[in-house]
């Protein structure tokens, strides 16, 4: 059986927990800022758990993460 090779733009966005769910950032954070409201900036910051229905792609994505 050969080995899967990693989707490279994945590894780069996903990572583990220690528990092996995957975690995020969240998006809209880029670029306008001066527009979007502190309190909306402050909620964007952080990192967030996948969607339980992405699990299965994404894990194809990074098999050996």
């Amino acid at each position: 059986m050969p080995k899967i090779k990693t989707n490279k733009g994945a590894a780069k966005r996903f990572r583990l927990t220690g528990t092996g769910k995957i975690k995020r950032q969240k998006a809209y954070k880029s670029h306008i800022l001066t527009k979007k409201s502190p309190k909306r900036k402050r909620k964007l910051r952080g990192v967030t758990l996948i969607n339980k229905r992405d699990n299965k792609n994404i894990r194809r994505l990074i098999p050996y993460k």
